[in-house]
């Protein structure tokens, strides 16, 4: 899904509203957001047109974000807050809720938002929820690997998701809390404990992913990227994420296999080049609230009605022997509708998948494990 004529028009609707009499804002702000809402269609992998709501028409769904005053949360919630399928926006973390939410309220679009701040108020927060997404967790630093998250993460993720269960058992949960290739895992046992779990409805967003191959393999093959669609699949982390570029469209003849091998290295170790990059400051956190959004936008419109909405997803799968694995989705109103196959892959990609399943199930196992000692 290409995303930058979305961000595009989103610049455009600030500077315009600016710029423009009250009369003018109104009239702007309604044909911009009927803008944005195309452009996010458009930037789908199908060629069929799709039903296009409009925010007067659009069903009232209710997004929560988990961990919204954090750093992937705020940028998250204000993306959140501009798209024209969300009717309620309940903005939630353990402090600092109230500013992040009073600033992302003041924004003209359609959702009303409501901050939560405490676990005396995740109750309140999760209630009606169709969509949850969750960023909540400690970012990593510098020397830090996705594995070092987990002590601390996969303890924040299990308390959430025991509220999810108890307050909105039947929302489309997305989880960015790393290790994503664990915390889905133990998504799944405390839903299964609590009798609420449905693997339709639980996804690891490893959108990042997809976005990454995207904008890399645009840039070394030199073809524009809105265009460019490229499936990931395995796990979230390290040489688990196996981006298929064989599969690449529009597919560059120009690209070597040193290149190929150069372009999945690159993908799987995105997370470390923006670590590096912020000199221990700071992660992926503006890219992943992107990716988060696009992949919240794509729930929303399953859910809706909107026929063939295709994502890379960390789901229950049977596809391989391990019972959780990312790829490509279709999602409906029931969540997952289907989990698409691999398709046809080079040599080197058969090389990967063999290579990744061990790290996968390794991690798999460690979230199962986690949530089932206590």
């Amino acid at each position: 899904m290409s995303g930058g004529s979305f961000l595009n028009h989103i610049v455009s609707l600030s500077l315009s509203l600016s710029l423009e009499s009250s009369k003018r804002r109104t009239t702007m702000r309604t044909a911009m957001l009927r803008s944005i809402h195309s452009s996010l269609q458009k930037s789908s992998s199908s060629s069929l047109l799709r039903r296009s709501y409009s925010s007067e028409s659009a069903p009232q769904r209710k997004v929560a974000v988990l961990g919204a005053a954090g750093g992937i949360g705020q940028p998250l919630a204000l993306l959140m807050k501009l798209n024209p399928l969300v009717s309620s926006l309940s903005l939630y973390d353990i402090a600092g809720t109230p500013g992040v939410a009073a600033d992302v309220s003041h924004i003209n679009t359609r959702s009303e938002v409501v901050g939560y701040m405490g676990e005396e108020n995740l109750g309140k927060a999760l209630e009606g929820a169709d969509v949850v997404i969750i960023p909540a967790g400690v970012p990593r630093k510098p020397g830090m690997t996705r594995d070092d998250l987990f002590n601390i993460n996969a303890g924040i993720v299990k308390g959430l998701c025991t509220a999810i269960a108890k307050y909105c058992p039947h929302a489309l949960v997305n989880m960015i809390s790393n290790p994503v290739n664990s915390t889905v895992p133990i998504a799944s046992e405390v839903f299964k404990k609590a009798g609420t779990y449905d693997e339709k409805r639980l996804f690891g967003v490893t959108t990042l992913d997809v976005v990454r191959a995207k904008t890399f393999y645009a840039g070394k093959a030199k073809v524009p990227v809105a265009g460019v669609n490229v499936p990931v699949v395995g796990g979230h982390a390290g040489v688990t994420i196996l981006p298929l570029f064989s599969q690449a469209t529009p597919q560059a003849n120009n690209l070597s296999d040193e290149e190929i091998v150069a372009l999945t290295k690159r993908t799987q170790d995105g997370g470390t080049e923006v670590v590096e990059a912020k000199a221990g400051k700071g992660s992926a956190t503006l890219s992943m609230a992107y990716a988060g959004a696009i992949f919240a936008d794509a729930c929303l419109k399953g859910l809706n009605g909107v026929p063939d909405v295709v994502e890379c997803s960390f789901v229950q799968s049977n596809i391989t022997e391990l019972p959780f694995f990312a790829s490509k989705v279709r999602l409906g109103k029931n969540g997952v509708e289907e989990v698409l196959g691999l398709g046809s892959l080079s040599d080197y990609e058969k090389q990967g998948l063999e290579a990744l399943l061990p790290e996968l199930k390794s991690s798999i196992e460690k979230g199962i494990k986690f949530a089932n000692q206590s």
